[in-house]
């Protein structure tokens, strides 16, 4: 859509982190997004000066950056993360029944990052934007500056079914919005089925996924000295993502192929240098770490990595794997069928699952004997097929000039700025 305009509208984007260096789903999200309108509209990010989400401390020095074009706006943390306080308010919410709202609030300011300098900037500052869209709902930027921006507030909450959602702090804020933008259907219907906010004017975009030009398999696994079959995980590495889990069932995965290895080439030899041409498979895992990772050498931890080298691991690996229950899209899923690899994902998340029922790329698995099942389907005869399936489903349904025209309808469904004259060409 050509628009012919005297000024651009003004967009801001708000976050609990934002940065080149950040790991995390909702904030490479924020960051693609602001990146595909900054062409059109005049965009800021406002965030904290974090860069993790563990310790919730000051990183970044500058309160004022330019990022990729585009002025991030950073305020200081006030307090630290407390663990301990988190979990006591944690436990008498969940177990005593203290599911108030001023408990859950105080839970909210102890999850963090609590930066009321950000609050107060988004209410002083309310006429100088035309538009706020807060992204995932879960952390007190977005919980208690939306409220003060209710009319010109987008919503894109990125919400799963956890413990948290169910807090008193939360009900409010799926009814406070102009306009809500879900990721999925799975993800829409779950919020609805939650907070019975239908009225709430909502539409379900996902994301456009971009590759760069040149992907190259063999120059990943020269850089990191990755030899034979593997499969790869990217993301952040957390016990709430599923990644103890992951590395139990790889372990007991990768002992069982080299013992049906040994076997097969025992019976086909007979000469007891069984084994002598299997070099096993290995898990390649990609992303800051926030867990202990078991020290063996098929598991190679090769932490926060450049664009190019992900994509590099993903085009050369078998599988994408993402254990993860609660994940209201999945980025790295859809960039992995981007490149036409197949996903094996957790069945206890509807929005995986869904991705998997959809394209046909992927399959899920609720135990280890299913995940064993869906391995030995995804890398068998019919692996082309998954790989093709993948592909078509993000080529057709994952195009930015599909979600960007979504996104404008939306933007330019809000009111001018003062002294701002809008003309559609």
């Amino acid at each position: 859509m050509d628009r012919k305009n005297k000024k651009k509208k003004r967009i801001a984007f708000i976050n609990q982190r934002y940065g080149r260096e950040v790991n995390g789903g909702s904030e490479s999200y924020t960051m693609q997004m602001v990146q595909h309108l900054r062409f059109e509209y005049e965009v800021e990010v406002l965030t904290s000066k974090a860069l993790t989400y563990d310790k919730w401390e000051d990183y970044y020095e500058a309160d004022v950056e330019e990022i990729g074009g585009v002025k991030v706006r950073r305020f200081g943390i006030k307090w630290k993360r407390n663990r301990y306080v988190q979990r006591l308010l944690k436990i008498l919410i969940t177990r005593f029944g203290c599911n108030s709202l001023r408990m859950t609030a105080l839970w909210n300011k102890a999850l963090g990052p609590y930066v009321p300098d950000l609050v107060d900037y988004i209410e002083a500052h309310r006429n100088e934007y035309d538009v706020f869209i807060f992204v995932t709902y879960m952390y007190y930027p977005v919980v208690f500056g939306m409220e003060k921006v209710k009319d010109k507030a987008v919503f894109v909450p990125t919400a799963h079914d956890e413990y948290n959602i169910y807090f008193k702090i939360y009900e409010k804020m799926f009814h406070m919005p102009k306009k809500i933008v879900y990721l999925t259907e799975e993800e829409k219907a779950f919020v609805e089925r939650q907070f019975h906010n239908e009225k709430v004017e909502h539409k379900v975009i996902g994301i456009g996924i971009d590759l760069p030009e040149c992907v190259d398999a063999g120059r990943f696994r020269k850089k990191y000295g990755i030899e034979g079959e593997y499969i790869i995980y990217a993301g952040r590495v957390d016990e709430e993502k599923g990644c103890g889990e992951m590395f139990v069932f790889f372990q007991r995965y990768a002992e069982e192929k080299k013992r049906a290895a040994n076997h097969n080439d025992k019976i086909e030899n007979g000469d007891g240098n069984s084994g002598k041409g299997y070099q096993g498979i290995h898990l390649v895992v990609l992303g800051k770490k926030y867990m202990e990772i078991p020290d063996r050498p098929d598991i190679h931890y090769l932490g926060f990595v450049p664009d190019e080298d992900k994509y590099d691991g993903m085009a050369g690996a078998a599988v994408l794997w993402l254990p993860s229950r609660f994940e209201s899209l999945s980025i790295s899923v859809l960039e992995a069928m981007a490149l036409g690899k197949p996903v094996v994902v957790n069945g206890k998340c509807s929005v995986l699952r869904g991705h998997c029922k959809r394209s046909g790329g992927g399959l899920w698995y609720e135990d280890y004997e299913s995940f064993l099942d869906a391995m030995k389907e995804l890398t068998g005869e019919g692996r082309e097929m998954y790989s093709k399936r993948a592909k078509e489903y993000v080529d057709k349904f994952y195009r930015w000039d599909r979600m960007m025209k979504e996104w404008h309808e939306i933007i330019m469904d809000f009111g001018e700025a003062e002294g701002e004259k809008w003309e559609l060409v």
